[in-house]
């Protein structure tokens, strides 16, 4: 039988193919190479100072590049990219053959999280300009990547007092051996009883460690990482990622790395929404994790409808029907009226917990009331709390009722960068050892790469490097008729539609003016 067979490996060719001829003109890393050409790495904060004596430094555009390209084939490793820059021909034509080493490219990722954040909205600014982002619908929610810290270098108030316990446990065991021991084993048990002690004292550290922070819990090998529920029951030692995700392409114009929960994040997140996006105008969808009274009333402030799932009632009246939600609120007199009829009053004094400020409804008429056993268990009868923004909660939930169908978008439109990122790239794990300025730069390379897939897979290679050619021969100084820069304004974006002699950067947020 016949079989294809291949080169012979000794033998040399009159005519060898060049490393760019060895790269198909559509391999999307010819794309990788021109959007990094595009980026004013300088005006990003990439440090391209050196000192002049010693071994030359790496340019940033290349460890940038390589990076890329890494995360769009799922590989974070530093010491996995070192391997491709030896063995991968793509790789190579990216970097023109350098090979830096693993130190060098994980330094790299570790020391520049603001510049790769700012990279990132360099891919937002892209999908701007091609009118991939619609500015009306976003929604927001939160992913858990698990950190570089294991659950049991991770400790509270309740777990170092059980290792302390046990320690204590067993040193009064090898002291009541130690009296009844001699000659080598009385000196085997002195050793135990000294490494016992030694961790002890490592316990009571962390336990002054918590008292003097606040904090509620310590992680030793990554410090700033944080045990979280991920789903249901289960936890894990993570990271919690924000994000806003626009609805028309599914396209995340922004994230955040935190290590709190989701009832404090909306507001912020809306107010980073509303600077990227320049407007107000647009509705913004999250789940019932961010329904916080105080974070309805920045909503409010900046003048953003938001769509927030409601929680079910925490305390239900034995009988559905006298729950707190078919009690009427009068606003003019101040006072409840229940399904009886009777009115529950206020004293006008507002308590206080720790995120918000209440008053509290009652009336004398529950003891005589025929249905008492029905609406409420409490010896004293119906008492009802009203929120400092309990006014904003009930809007949000009109604006629920009104749109239903709209509401149940978010889902869709927010899991979709989560799926590809988790599911798909197996990214699910911070790459990155300790405090969360390196997560963030983790994360940041894991959007962009998800950006620039994205922006690939809607407008086709062909569109996208087209554009980012012109960018890169505008830049580059080989087109020279451009005659000053002009900040974006509405005058500028009328002449442009009127004579079409400006062109506007998305990277540099400038518009050139041509002669």
């Amino acid at each position: 039988m016949k079989f294809i067979k291949g080169q012979d490996r000794t033998q040399t060719h009159l005519f060898p193919v060049s490393l760019d001829q060895s790269i198909d003109p559509q391999n999307e890393v010819r794309l990788i190479d021109l959007f990094v050409d595009c980026l004013p790495l300088e005006n990003f904060g990439f440090d391209k100072n050196f000192v002049e004596t010693g071994r030359p430094a790496y340019h940033p555009s290349d460890l940038l590049k390589l990076f890329i390209y890494g995360y769009l084939n799922k590989v974070r490793s530093s010491r996995d990219l070192e391997k491709e820059c030896k063995r991968n021909i793509e790789v190579m034509w990216l970097l023109r053959g350098l090979q830096p080493d693993h130190n060098t490219i994980s330094n790299f990722r570790r020391d520049n999280p603001k510049a790769i954040k700012k990279v990132f909205r360099a891919t937002v600014q892209i999908a701007k300009h091609f009118d991939l982002i619609g500015g009306k619908l976003i929604a927001g929610d939160s992913t858990k990547f698990r950190a570089q810290n294991s659950k049991k270098n991770n400790f509270n108030k309740k777990k170092i007092e059980r290792h302390v316990d046990y320690i204590d446990t067993k040193l009064e065991e090898y002291n009541c051996l130690l009296e009844e021991q001699d000659g080598d084993n009385k000196e085997q048990l002195k050793k135990e009883i000294e490494k016992h002690k030694q961790r002890k004292d490592k316990y009571k550290d962390l336990d002054k460690q918590l008292n003097e922070s606040g904090e509620v819990q310590v992680s030793t090998s990554d410090p700033e990482s944080r045990q979280m529920i991920t789903r249901n029951n289960i936890t894990e030692v993570a990271y919690n990622v924000q994000t806003t995700v626009d609805a028309q392409n599914n396209i995340p114009i922004d994230y955040n790395v935190t290590n709190t929960n989701d009832s404090k994040a909306m507001g912020n997140m809306l107010k980073r929404a509303e600077s990227i996006l320049q407007t107000n105008e647009f509705t913004a969808l999250y789940d019932k994790g961010y329904h916080t009274g105080s974070e309805f009333q920045i909503a409010n402030d900046l003048g953003i409808d938001v769509m927030v799932a409601i929680p079910t009632v925490a305390a239900q009246a034995p009988n559905p029907e006298y729950n707190v939600d078919k009690f009427e609120y009068n606003k003019e007199g101040d006072f409840y009226i229940c399904p009886q009829g009777n009115h529950l009053n206020t004293t006008g004094t507002w308590h206080k917990t720790r995120t918000y400020n209440f008053k509290r409804y009652t009336t004398k008429q529950c003891m005589q009331c025929p249905v008492k056993e029905q609406c409420s268990k409490a010896k004293y009868g119906k008492g009802i709390q009203r929120s400092e923004y309990q006014e904003l909660i009930n809007k949000n939930k009109e604006r629920i009722n009104r749109n239903k169908d709209y509401y149940r978008r978010r889902q869709a439109i927010v899991e979709h960068p989560y799926g590809t990122i988790k599911r798909q790239w197996g990214f699910s794990y911070i790459m990155t050892k300790r405090f969360i300025k390196r997560a963030e730069a983790d994360v940041g390379l894991m959007f962009i790469a998800y950006n620039i897939r994205r922006i690939m897979n809607i407008l086709g290679k062909n569109e996208l490097k087209k554009y980012l050619k012109e960018v890169v021969l505008i830049f580059s100084g080989k087109i020279r008729h451009i005659s000053l820069y002009i900040r974006p304004s509405k005058v500028t974006r009328f002449i442009d539609k009127i004579i079409g002699n400006i062109f506007y950067h998305p990277l540099k947020g400038l518009y050139l003016m041509h002669y």
